[in-house]
């Protein structure tokens, strides 16, 4: 098979200011700061990345996609994204061993517990 992951794309209201919120709180660069198409990546060339590109209408349910991550210590990630402007999100997890949180836009995604050595 010759298929390759190249990008995530994410709607926005404004994709320049997510784009930059996502490149701070992954660590990630810029490879595109277009108004249209805003998108970082872990380096400039690896692969997949994140895209975001402008749609006129707000978010209203619940995503259908998200994003995972599995940091090493979950607590302090968490108070990290928060303090970026992340907030707490209940989407009926209950007492599960993950964090839901949403970026500036309101698109959910998890911070997982910390890796097991």
């Amino acid at each position: 098979m010759d298929l390759n992951w190249e990008q995530v794309v994410v709607d926005a209201a404004d994709p320049v200011a997510l784009g930059r919120w996502w490149a701070e709180a992954l660590g990630w660069v810029v490879v595109n700061d277009a108004p249209e198409e805003y998108e970082i990546r872990p380096e400039p060339g690896r692969m997949p990345g994140l895209l975001f590109t402008p749609v006129p209408e707000a978010k209203t349910v619940k995503n259908r996609l998200h994003l995972d991550f599995r940091p090493v210590d979950q607590a302090a990630e968490v108070s990290r994204l928060l303090a970026l402007g992340a907030r707490h999100a209940d989407v009926g997890q209950g007492d599960a061993s993950w964090v839901v949180l949403l970026d500036p836009e309101g698109n959910e995604f998890c911070v997982l517990s910390g890796r097991r050595s």
